[in-house]
């Protein structure tokens, strides 16, 4: 019986990530890398140049100089010992016994003077030879600085074509063993954001247990999800989690004025990734490169496009990708290329939603960590009065609650910074340095007041917060109200209440001065769109029926050229017709309200032309109490608020009258 032959041995497992030595970016030139070679022409003409300056400066010795009569005088009394003639310059050097003199006398020496020299004085004649660096240096210098000229053209021409040979590179931030130091602790809430993350983190860090039962890592994780969501935040988490090289790079990045350049920078990115075993790759705003493919007037863009098939065949193509994730980000994921989102490319696509009240709760914690809040600051209470704000926005609305506290000359954050935070967050800057007529303010405090009636009256409309008639952004006031609790679908009731309340304004006006004003052109365009939205997406209308006539609008220009309507224009007037309806009818009721509620109309309207800015508190109490009796309101006076220092009215003072 034939002996079976072992098995081979297992593969060696890839060195860990915290042994590889951190790859080279490509993309980036080494700066800390001494180029010395530029800087040795200059090195040796200094030191040549020194050089000659010490051999000049301490040639000889000082001597006193003379003029050549003197040194003939001194040599006829006999008073010089000693004479060194040099033959080149005529120079004299003669020792007497008052010292050593120097002087300068004819070339060549006169036979007379020659005579009466050499009598009774030692006399030398020499001829030093040249120095040698003074001898060398006229000739030198003309050479040195053209061997320089040639060797600065020569490196200016490889700069250029280095600059030229590696604009191809990914400019892709490679992070191995210095991690940005975010982790998933730093990323509040999203609890099943990070599950799905994490899955893919652990995979790469422990591929046994899931290679045991068979499973493979997604090769692509899309992050999706409205701006300042903190898509960005994390990809850098998995960055700090991961272990593993990660690259980022954004999705710009690949386009550049040469044809190809996109493409050839993918290649290189993949190539490295390739080299670093296992990595991530993150491309932050992928949109810009994953566009539709010849979508648009004339066609697509073929450099993008070229770019985008590169990515598509490098994530599933020929070459071998495992071990290698894609993570991408975009808050635009209906204009991507289909290809780039099938399975084998992007198999997740995770949805980074605005976040909840826990989530913003959580969030709001880790953005005061670090500053000072007083006792009165209530977390729960802020999270629940911003609806609807990012991560980004929350952390805009911390960094404006501490401004408004320096500005006031608070030492902590307080209760009523956070309210001035968010009213300057949603509503805007107050506009105070804008005038008003009496007539036209009396106008605003009515169209303000009419809003806010209707918002008030209504059992399935949103809670007033505030009203107020100071200039306020864009508007010249502004009707605030806050939801009691997150929502995420309007029912037809909860529609129409809307419609209602931002036909307050204009009904309003229409009932005390008998007219309309422009200023109701925002009101009216939100209660269209909602009308439409009804007939059209919600199948709220009975005329239209359960049918959905939603026109996707095309994300590119010219694309819906050759497309018509996927209704007829028979259905396109019922439409017409519907809106129209829902618009009158929702006028209607509101004119009811108002009418109803006249004197609630006039009482709020009054606070507001006293007091300029009132709560949601007291407009109900005000319409409660005009619904009591005959109400009258008295004058106001102001009083100095100890807190801020600033002149604020006191409460409007409301009289009832027993009889209704």
């Amino acid at each position: 019986m034939a002996s079976t032959p072992p098995p081979p041995p297992p593969p060696p497992p890839p060195p860990n990530s915290g042994d590889r030595k951190k790859p080279e970016d490509k993309g980036a030139t080494r700066r800390d890398s001494p180029s010395w070679s530029r800087y040795i022409l200059w090195i040796a003409v200094g030191t040549l140049l020194t050089v000659m300056l010490v051999n000049y400066l301490t040639g000889g010795e000082s001597r006193e100089q003379v003029t050549y009569s003197n040194f003939l005088e001194s040599v006829d009394q006999g008073e010089v010992e000693e004479v060194t003639y040099d033959n080149n310059d005529g120079g004299i050097v003669f020792a007497t016994e008052l010292g050593d003199f120097e002087t300068t006398g004819p070339t060549p020496l006169p036979d007379a003077d020659h005579d009466l020299i050499g009598e009774n004085t030692k006399l030398e004649f020499e001829t030093p030879k040249p120095n040698f660096f003074t001898s060398i240096f006229p000739i030198l210098l003309p050479v040195l600085l053209l061997i320089g000229f040639f060797f600065w053209m020569q490196r200016r021409a490889q700069g250029q074509l280095g600059n030229i040979m590696s604009v191809g590179r990914s400019k892709a931030k490679t992070y191995s063993t210095e991690r940005p130091g975010t982790t998933f602790d730093d990323v509040a809430g999203y609890d099943g954001v990070k599950q799905e993350i994490t899955e893919i983190v652990e995979f790469l860090k422990h591929p046994a247990p899931f290679a045991e039962i068979g499973a493979r890592v997604p090769k692509g994780v899309m992050l999706v999800g409205p701006p300042g969501t903190g898509k960005t935040l994390i990809a850098k988490a998995v960055a700090g989690e991961a272990g593993v090289p990660f690259l980022s790079v954004t999705g710009s990045d690949f386009m550049e004025m040469f044809v190809g350049v996109g493409a050839s920078r993918v290649r290189d990115l993949f190539d490295s990734a390739r080299k670093m075993g296992k990595a991530i790759i993150f491309i932050d705003e992928i949109d810009s490169i994953g566009r539709k493919r010849g979508a648009g007037l004339g066609g697509g863009h073929d450099e993008r496009e070229q770019t985008l098939n590169q990515m598509l065949a490098e994530m599933d193509g020929f070459e071998p990708t495992d071990g290698i994730v894609m993570m991408a980000a975009t808050n635009r994921p209906d204009i991507l290329d289909p290809a780039l989102l099938r399975p084998g490319r992007f198999d997740r696509q995770v949805v980074v939603p605005l976040p909840e009240l826990d989530d913003r709760k959580k969030i709001l914690a880790v953005h005061l960590k670090g500053k000072r809040t007083s006792d009165n600051v209530d977390v729960d209470l802020v999270a629940r009065g911003a609806p609807g704000m990012s991560g980004a926005d929350l952390a805009n609305l911390v960094n404006e609650a501490a401004l408004f506290a320096v500005r006031r000359g608070r030492d902590q954050i307080d209760a009523v910074d956070f309210d001035s935070a968010r009213d300057r967050v949603i509503l805007g800057i107050e506009r105070l340095s804008v005038a008003q007529s009496p007539e036209n303010l009396e106008r605003t405090a009515y169209h303000e007041a009419g809003h806010a009636l209707c918002a008030a009256v209504q059992d399935n409309h949103d809670p007033v917060h505030k009203v107020t008639i100071i200039p306020t952004g864009m508007a010249l006031g502004v009707t605030m109200t806050l939801p009691t609790e997150d929502r995420h679908t309007l029912d037809k009731a909860e529609a129409e209440s809307r419609m209602v309340m931002a036909m307050g304004g204009r009904v309003a006006e229409s009932l005390v001065f008998d007219e309309f004003s422009s200023g109701a052109a925002n009101d009216l365009a939100q209660a269209t769109s909602i009308a439409r939205l009804m007939v059209t997406e919600w199948g709220m209308s009975p005329a239209v029926g359960p049918m959905s006539l939603a026109d996707g609008g095309p994300v590119f220009l010219g694309a819906d050229m050759m497309q018509s309507k996927n209704y007829s224009p028979d259905t396109a007037k019922l439409v017409d017709t519907e809106i129209r309806r829902i618009l009158t009818e929702s006028e209607d009721r509101c004119r009811e309200i108002l009418t109803e509620y006249r004197k609630g109309l006039d009482l709020v309207a009054r606070a507001l032309l006293e007091h300029e800015t009132i709560s949601g508190d007291e407009v109900e109490r005000l319409i409660a109490l005009a619904r009591s009796g005959p109400v009258t309101v008295h004058n106001t006076q102001t009083e100095l608020e100890p807190e801020t220092g600033l002149q604020r009215p006191i409460p409007a003072e409301v009289t009832v009258s027993e009889d209704s």
